[in-house]
């Protein structure tokens, strides 16, 4: 019996060669902006900058061997690319920690990293076929649902900000809407596979659209309606676009029907103008978003204020920023959480913020390579409404700080502080990443040695 080719067993052994050099070229980049922060500020190296290193490389070390161990034919370059957002985030953080703003702290925002990378290693090993979600449809839509609204629970849910999104754990706070979107995502996946026929069946035609049948458009108006509840009765923004445009989204993936993105992108502004003409704090957003520069919003609490400030802030950081440790970031409020973006655009500039962009838009694209690349269909939704919906959060939070749609409260995922968003996109990101090694993987191959037959893994 010969060994197998030199083409068949090393292939998986380059690539994981190459992310590894990859992600300690993330760890590098990330410790030479820690030392700039340090030098701007003090004029030397901050002390904890070894600390720091060694627990972010450490970290990623684990999640790489775990990779490379449960998930060897994944996508190479997913890891660093999300080390290297994570890893920026940490920066900045610790820049405001330095600058003396309350609330900042970058080893806080460490552990919370190592927590999500045990997360993100727990789901590769225990999620070895991701199919077997698909078995879970209707327990993960009713286990989305009782997260969704966990949080208008007596005595357990917590109104911070005037939403009520939070539930308290002790003295800790927690976020369930983050956790709910995946499980809503695995739902709607399952849904749209077992219905996608009957959804995409046409009804009457309208100009040059072919609208769906009336007795179709339930999942839509159910989803429609949960939506308008959860921006209602909690003031959740985020959580009500995030969850509608991500079912929109995965409905057109489903069946190719334009028709049902027009008839979502109706129905989620009809409702957001009739809640604004009813909820006052609706209102309130949309009057800020349309006025921001008027001074009695500008001086009113939970006004213009820090709306403007990050504004002033990206303005002031021009093209190239006033560079990491010499600006004012410290004067946006929330700028470690909801404002992250802007401070980063200034001292970074907008040369900074594209290339931000840029690695989230990589992020986006493997992982939508990935589910070109799926076998089955629930492989192909899942991981598009995953890349998705990392997409369309970016999307909300750029567009809300830089004004472009009104503000809706979520943060910019990896980078601003706090445990429940960075958990959560770490699973997604285990997800992508063992559907990845799914779809690279390819299937065993008869060789012919001698007159037996042996079989070999690529």
């Amino acid at each position: 019996m010969s060994t197998p080719s030199a083409e068949l067993v090393p292939l998986p052994a380059k690539r994981r060669v190459a992310q590894l050099v990859m992600l300690a070229f993330a760890v590098v980049i990330v410790m030479g902006a820690y030392a700039n922060v340090g030098l701007a500020i003090d004029g030397r190296v901050p002390s904890g900058m070894l600390t720091y290193g060694l627990g972010l490389g450490g970290f990623m070390l684990a999640a790489y061997l775990v990779l490379a161990k449960f998930a060897p034919w994944a996508d190479p370059l997913i890891l660093p690319l999300v080390t290297l957002v994570n890893g920026l985030g940490l920066v900045m953080i610790y820049r405001l920690e330095q600058a003396k703003m309350g609330g900042a702290s970058a080893t806080n925002q460490l552990v919370w990293t190592g927590v999500g990378v045990v997360l993100f290693s727990v789901t590769l090993i225990v999620l070895r076929d991701h199919r077997a979600l698909q078995r879970l449809t209707y327990t993960a839509g009713a286990v989305g649902l009782i997260l969704l609204v966990s949080p208008l629970t007596p005595f357990l849910g917590k109104e911070i900000n005037g939403a009520r999104i939070w539930i308290g754990i002790g003295g800790a706070s927690l976020q369930p809407a983050e956790f709910a979107k995946l499980a809503l995502v695995v739902f709607f996946a399952g849904y749209l596979v077992a219905k996608r026929d009957v959804l995409a069946l046409a009804g009457r035609r309208l100009l040059f659209i072919d609208l769906p049948r009336a007795r179709d458009l339930g999942p839509v108006l159910i989803t429609w309606g949960f939506s308008l509840a959860v921006l209602v009765v909690q003031k959740d923004l985020g959580s009500s676009l995030l969850i509608f445009g991500t079912f929109v989204a995965m409905l057109y993936i489903a069946t190719q029907r334009t028709s049902w993105v027009l008839i979502g992108i109706l129905l989620f502004v009809g409702g957001a103008i009739l809640a604004g003409m009813i909820f006052s704090h609706v209102q309130d957003r949309f009057t800020v978003y349309l006025h921001p520069q008027d001074p009695t919003l500008y001086n009113k609490v939970g006004g213009s204020y820090q709306l403007l400030q990050g504004l002033f802030a990206m303005g002031q950081g021009g093209v190239i920023g006033t560079g990491l440790g010499q600006g004012y970031p410290d004067k946006i409020p929330l700028a470690f959480s909801d404002f992250i973006f802007p401070a980063t655009g200034e001292e970074l500039g907008l040369t900074g913020l594209m290339a931000l962009l840029m690695i989230y838009a990589l992020i986006v694209e493997r992982g939508l390579r990935t589910s070109i690349a799926a076998r089955d269909p629930f492989s192909k939704l899942l991981a598009g409404g995953l890349s998705f919906i990392l997409a369309w959060q970016v999307f909300i939070i750029v567009g809300g700080v830089t004004n472009l749609i009104p503000l809706t409260g979520l943060v910019t995922p990896f980078m601003s502080q706090g445990g429940s968003a960075l958990l959560s996109n770490w699973i997604l990101i285990a997800l992508l990443v063992r559907m990845s090694d799914a779809a690279r993987k390819p299937p065993p191959q008869a060789i012919q040695d001698e007159g037996m037959t042996q079989v070999f893994q690529r």
